[in-house]
């Protein structure tokens, strides 16, 4: 008897979801997504300059390591390429590489580099969304020089 009445009680396990939870589910992430989505969709440029200022800061410190190594930036015309393949020139240079390819900036374009540089010993800089040297706002250069603006 006792196991009859074990099967013929529901249990919290079996009872799933009814329609008002659902529904109050889906009306709270929609208020979410109806708050969130916006401003992430108004600022993709700004999301591209944060990726820019993030990946030029990797390529600084990966060339910091190859001077530590190397007691010297590599050239402008070596550019960043010494980074991924060892020049003639670097015998200290770090078995593996520097990076494992170099990355484009969020435009689709290749970071800049120049020995010396016109900001300081090295710079490092994206053209930004123009693809073009100088400009206002988003389409200004980012560069080393610049990652705090």
């Amino acid at each position: 008897m006792t196991h009859n009445m074990r099967l013929s009680r529901p249990t919290w396990a079996a009872r799933g979801f009814t329609l008002i939870e659902v529904m109050v589910v889906v009306v709270i992430l929609s208020i979410l997504a109806a708050v969130v989505v916006p401003r992430i969709m108004d600022n993709p440029d700004k999301a591209r300059v944060v990726k820019a200022k993030q990946d030029i800061r990797v390529i600084k410190n990966q060339l910091d390591l190859y001077k530590l190594h190397n007691f010297r930036y590599p050239t402008t015309e070596q550019g960043l390429e010494a980074l991924v393949q060892r020049p003639a020139d670097a015998p200290h240079w770090q078995e593996g590489g520097y990076l494992d390819k170099l990355p484009k900036d969020p435009w689709g374009k290749p970071y800049q580099y120049l020995r010396p540089g016109q900001h300081g010993d090295i710079d490092i800089y994206s053209l930004g969304a123009d693809g073009q040297p100088g400009g206002e706002s988003v389409d200004a250069d980012i560069g080393n020089w610049n990652l705090d603006e």
